[in-house]
């Protein structure tokens, strides 16, 4: 068995990643995607039974889980995963038509539409990037001159992406959010993210602690998986004000550094496991 491991950076999550592979004898290689050039006639890395994807790019993780496909070479996650975790307006509407309880959304396409939309949904909103991470540019927007000042910074960026507003409810959660990890067809760990600021992602400062996977946890977790096309996928889980769970977003490509401080699980071993499994043709 041969496993390709997808990076162009190498942090903690794949030295573990890597520890974890040469402690069950796994003959891997690492793939660093800023140095291929794929032939779309070759066969490329056919040679490996399955590829662990830790891209930082989502437009590379997206074309290469593509090639992947196309070689039929598994990998985790898969290009549908990707190509669904990688835009938020996609992974709302996946998690949407799988019944599961997510935040109010609104999605726009002028400036002029974009206020309508959140003077109709009521202050304060978060105004999102549809392509993005670490909790990088979002905005809570309390009022209509917040508003119209980050609405027209959009609009005079320019790109596609600064083009489409993807406005949501303000859930006034308690200081905490929850994040799952699941990997194939089980939630591995659930851990609370606390933060003073509304943010509160780690990469952002935010502290963990731990939290039982309780049944209701597990079964958000499992469906906002499956919905989104399965693979190794970290769920965001909100906790709204009357004390209903909303699934908020699901990341293909998780950091789990923070998350070992608060669980003994074996994240990176478990995540080889997962590998070995895809390889031999289980899923």
């Amino acid at each position: 068995m041969r496993i390709g491991v997808l990076c162009s950076r190498v942090r903690v999550e794949e030295k573990l990643l890597f520890s974890a592979l040469q402690g069950r004898g796994i003959d891997y290689a690492r793939i660093d995607a800023r140095e291929v050039a794929f032939d779309l006639g070759d066969n490329g890395p056919g040679e490996y039974d399955a590829v662990l994807v830790r891209c930082l790019s989502h437009s590379r993780a997206y074309y290469l889980t593509r090639w992947l496909e196309g070689l039929g070479v598994p990998a985790a996650s898969p290009h549908r995963t990707v190509a669904t975790c990688g835009d938020k307006l996609l992974t709302s509407a996946a998690l949407q038509e799988a019944g599961l309880p997510i935040p109010r959304t609104q999605i726009a396409f002028t400036p002029t539409a974009a206020l309508e939309a959140i003077e109709e949904m009521g202050y304060p909103v978060v105004l999102k990037p549809v392509v993005g991470s670490w909790g990088r540019l979002l905005s809570r927007v309390s009022d209509r001159y917040a508003a119209e000042a980050l609405l027209e910074h959009k609009a005079t960026l320019g790109g596609y992406q600064h083009s489409i507003f993807y406005i949501q409810e303000y859930v006034d959660k308690p200081g905490r959010d929850i994040r799952t990890l699941v990997v194939g067809d089980e939630t591995v760990y659930a851990i609370y993210r606390h933060s003073s600021h509304w943010i509160t992602n780690t990469a952002r400062g935010g502290d963990v602690s731990s939290l039982p996977v309780t049944p209701e946890i597990d079964h958000l977790s499992l469906a906002a998986a499956k919905a989104v096309g399965g693979g190794i996928v970290a769920i965001d889980i909100l906790e709204a004000p009357d004390g209903s769970l909303l699934v908020n977003e699901v990341n293909h490509t998780p950091e789990f550094h923070g998350a070992m401080q608060a669980t003994r699980v074996d994240i990176a071993g478990t995540m080889v496991d997962y590998l070995q499994k895809i390889a031999g043709g289980q899923q």
